[in-house]
């Protein structure tokens, strides 16, 4: 059932930051409950109205983060904003209506804008990874009581996640584990995710994909960056090019994972080390993303998710293709898997 939203604060939001409200147009949303509004200002000027409640408590988390003093949105655009990455910027803060005025930004996704114009996909996705390695250069050292810095991918979190797939990619779909598949899934998910969460960990938007990064006048802007924290230097790119909403051959993939090891200075060694880690990680995220986009549907009732988690599916299956031959562990989950989803696995 949609619900109405009361936008009087948001117009008090605007003549606060000196204008007027022309119109309020409500967009499309996402999977979050957050919600946005197209402002069109008296002077002929747009801004978005982000109604966002319950900011700050993010579903995927094991942290408690109810005793922060600000959003997390807020904090970390002014940290990505201090280290050079362009973000929206601010234009009034109502936080107790639970309401932020921010720059328009315009509709041209990544998503959108590679749809538009094919011919523009790999210089647009060089320009990605290198702008995310810039960024993790520069945000290498993080302000001391930082919310990034206070939560991060390690082994519970990632656990969680694993286990999140197999409640919801599998026993809500009806394809429940045996006694033994349940059991060897289970230490196999602990086993992946304490590999994974050891590993050293750094900014990570947690989220870096075609949908939350748009392009405005050949700039690329992060977007959505809320749910930030630490985690491994692939994870966004695994985010990046292992999207759920973008299909990419290998050789495209593997050019990226190039562009990624010169514009980070890695030697040969590192970037093998870094195709494995990618590959590892993909197996982890993409069968969170399966897991979460059913979630979504039967939790949420939001089917719009649906179409994708096949694709995430292929992800996981390409990624075990290249690792399982080499990896115990991931020769047995990959068995587990093709036995519960044999159409897909």
């Amino acid at each position: 059932m949609a619900v109405t939203i009361d936008t009087r604060p948001l117009e008090a939001l605007v003549r606060r930051a000196g204008n007027a409200v022309a119109t309020i147009t409500a967009m499309p949303g996402g999977a979050s409950t957050r919600q946005f509004f197209r402002v069109t200002l008296r002077d002929g000027r747009k801004a978005i109205g982000m109604f966002v409640p319950g900011e700050g408590r993010p579903e995927e988390s094991v942290h408690d983060l109810s005793a922060l003093p600000r959003w997390p949105f807020l904090e970390i655009r002014e940290l990505l904003e201090a280290r050079g990455v362009r973000v929206p910027r601010i234009f009034g803060e109502d936080c107790d209506n639970a309401w932020l005025l921010v720059e328009d930004l315009g509709d041209d996704t990544l998503a959108a804008r590679i749809a538009a114009h094919p011919e523009e996909r790999a210089p647009l996705y060089t320009k990605a990874v290198q702008d995310l390695v810039r960024a993790q250069r520069a945000l290498h050292d993080l302000p001391r009581g930082s919310v990034v810095a206070g939560r991060s991918f390690d082994a519970d979190l990632l656990f969680w996640e694993l286990e999140h797939f197999r409640e919801w990619g599998l026993d809500a779909r009806g394809r429940r584990l045996s006694a033994a598949d349940r059991a060897a899934f289970d230490g196999i998910a602990r086993r992946l995710a304490g590999r994974i969460g050891a590993w050293p960990r750094g900014f990570t938007h947690r989220d870096y994909q075609s949908r939350n990064i748009m392009v405005v006048e050949g700039e690329l802007v992060w977007i959505d960056f809320q749910d930030a924290l630490l985690g491994p230097r692939v994870y966004d790119m695994v985010a990046l090019l292992r999207d759920s909403y973008q299909a990419f051959d290998a050789e495209f993939i593997e050019d990226r994972l190039a562009d990624y090891a010169e514009a980070a200075g890695l030697d040969d060694a590192e970037r093998a080390l870094l195709s494995l880690e990618f590959d590892l990680v993909t197996i982890q995220r993409k069968l969170k993303d399966a897991g979460r986009f059913v979630f979504i549907d039967q939790v949420k009732a939001n089917p719009a998710f649906l179409p994708y988690i096949n694709p995430s599916l292929g992800s996981v299956r390409a990624a075990l293709d290249r690792v399982a031959p080499h990896d115990r562990d991931l020769a047995d989950l990959q068995a587990i898997l093709h036995r519960a989803l044999p159409e897909v696995m």
